[in-house]
């Protein structure tokens, strides 16, 4: 049996979306375990099944996403599906992971993202409206068919599943990454380097629409702070284009093998990088 793990730093109602659409899933989860990040566990139930909370506190007002991550470590089961608190899962996402594992349970699985934009019917939603409304990334054009080898550097967890056997292979996540950005780039290098292999799977979730920021000088601190930490293992750089982008806003200085913030980031400019189109992504 499958269970999934989310991790929560407020996002009430998105939970509360998750929590319902395990519930109308084709295959339950044998457990649904949330880890709050910085912030007190609340009081979840299902009729349908068991759900385990656990509390992450590193003292900051950050989110410690790769140690709550790794939190599954301390969790009961074998199966594993890693769910971003933003991704309502399709019905037979559970159903289309166990198949996926079944048949490769020594590969890591990437399940399919579609985002819905600020437009989309939230308010009583449907299977059939999530369909309807969801909006596929760019990127999704080299995903392949489903069981398809994916190139490493295309993972990103929002939507992911393994066994505890493989994640610990792969070694977990790396806790040294502080905040949004690249400790997902590195743990799929981390598979690749332990011949790992990425597969696509057919297992869909519908991102709710949240705000987001092109580039994202939102997270301008973690993302160069994170860029350097993935440099310094792997000998190249993360998140390419966005470091691109910082650069030639005079925000850094950045060559083949350095880094270094030269300003941070007025409000006004961050401002300006919103994406008022709602797509979200």
């Amino acid at each position: 049996m499958l269970n999934v793990i989310t991790l929560v730093h407020g996002r009430e109602r998105q939970l509360d979306n998750v929590i319902r659409g395990l519930e109308q899933g084709s295959v339950l989860p044998d457990a649904f375990w949330v880890v709050f990040m910085n912030q007190p566990a609340r009081n979840l139930h299902s009729e349908l099944f068991p759900i385990h909370c656990r509390v992450i506190d590193d003292g900051s007002h950050g989110l410690p996403l790769a140690r709550a991550r790794n939190a599954v470590r301390q969790c009961e089961g074998e199966q594993w599906v890693f769910l971003d608190v933003d991704c309502i899962p399709g019905q037979t996402l559970l159903a289309d992971y166990a198949d996926a594992l079944r048949n490769r349970p020594e590969a890591l699985h990437l399940g399919e993202v579609r985002y819905l934009p600020s437009t989309a019917q939230m308010e009583g939603w449907t299977h059939a409206t999530l369909a309807r409304d969801g909006v596929a990334h760019p990127l999704s054009q080299y995903r392949g068919e489903p069981g398809s080898v994916l190139a490493h550097h295309l993972f990103w967890s929002l939507n992911f599943a393994c066994t505890r056997e493989v994640f610990e292979r792969i070694g977990g996540f790396d806790e040294g990454y502080v905040g949004y950005g690249g400790e997902d780039t590195d743990f799929a290098f981390s598979a690749r380097r332990q011949g790992v292999e990425l597969r696509t799977a057919a297992a869909l979730a519908f991102h709710q629409y949240h705000p987001t920021w092109r580039p994202p000088l939102n997270h301008f601190d973690a993302i160069v702070t994170n860029a350097q930490r993935f440099y310094q293992r792997w000998q190249q750089w993360p998140m390419e284009g966005w470091l691109t982008e910082f650069a030639e806003r005079g925000l850094m200085r950045w060559s083949r093998d350095s880094l270094q913030i030269l300003r941070h980031p007025t409000d006004d400019e961050v401002d300006a990088c919103l994406d008022r189109a709602g797509s979200g992504f």
